[in-house]
């Protein structure tokens, strides 16, 4: 692939998950690759199969070292909060089950690191995303949200990300 490190970020969502794939050779970010796993059919185990499936295929393909997922914020409906739940986990759980270290980011933290307003919009988002990594067009609002969520991680988080299997941010690098 690429010199530098390789970060995934996953914007995870039941219906749509984003992804996007960057580069962080020093302090420079390079675009790789975006786009999105669409599971709007089917039983929600089958859904969920779809994430955990497209997940492992976009590892496959681009050999991340690291991950950062979006965490899960309440909604006011209970049950969407829990279907969100169950997207995120299995996004994580295909990054975990291919050993990688995933770090979790809130999306107060990631718009703070990307936009410099936790309250960001999404389209101040998606600008920033674009003039952040150079590209000619924006990127679809998942797609964003995920590229936005690896350049978060990149920059070393904003107050640093909780990560599972017993990592965590320090000083931009994951460490035990």
């Amino acid at each position: 692939m690429t010199a530098g490190l390789v970060i995934l970020g996953i914007d995870p969502g039941l219906r749509v998950t984003g992804y996007g794939v960057i580069v962080k050779t020093g302090s420079a970010l390079s675009y790789v690759s975006s786009g999105c796993i669409k599971s709007t059919v089917g039983e929600l185990p089958d859904r969920i199969k779809t994430i955990f499936s497209g997940v492992n295929e976009v590892i496959s393909r681009f050999s991340p070292g690291e991950v950062a997922v979006e965490k899960v914020f309440v909604n006011v409906n209970p049950q969407s909060t829990l279907l969100l739940g169950q997207a995120r986990g299995a996004a994580i759980s295909a990054a975990v089950s291919c050993d990688l270290p995933v770090a979790e980011y809130t999306a107060l933290q990631v718009k703070q690191a990307v936009v410099g307003k936790g309250h960001a919009k999404k389209e101040q988002v998606q600008e920033m995303v674009k003039r952040l990594l150079k590209l000619p067009g924006y990127p679809s609002p998942d797609a964003a949200d995920a590229l936005a969520c690896a350049i978060c991680h990149a920059h070393g988080g904003q107050m640093g990300g909780m990560t599972t299997r017993g990592y965590r941010v320090k000083g931009g690098r994951l460490v035990k």
